[in-house]
């Protein structure tokens, strides 16, 4: 008796393909998304430095004026 070969058709190939695209798919969104999450939580947080730095400045500027005044 000849061996028995395993044969796929092309619609089973085709069949697997799919959720093997779509998980990759997911994946890779789920990554990009991380990496802009992060990316807004960084620039927020220097922004906020930023501000807090303004701030100072702003007061420390008043207060000098404040001094030359007296």
């Amino acid at each position: 008796m000849a061996a028995m070969r395993d044969h796929l058709s092309k619609a089973e190939i085709r069949k697997g393909r799919g959720p093997d695209a779509v998980q990759a798919a997911a994946t890779t969104v789920g990554q990009v998304t991380a990496i802009v999450t992060g990316a807004v939580r960084d620039v927020a947080g220097v922004l906020g430095g930023f501000a807090t730095e303004i701030f100072e400045i702003r007061d420390s500027a008043r207060k000098a004026a404040g001094d030359h005044e007296e």
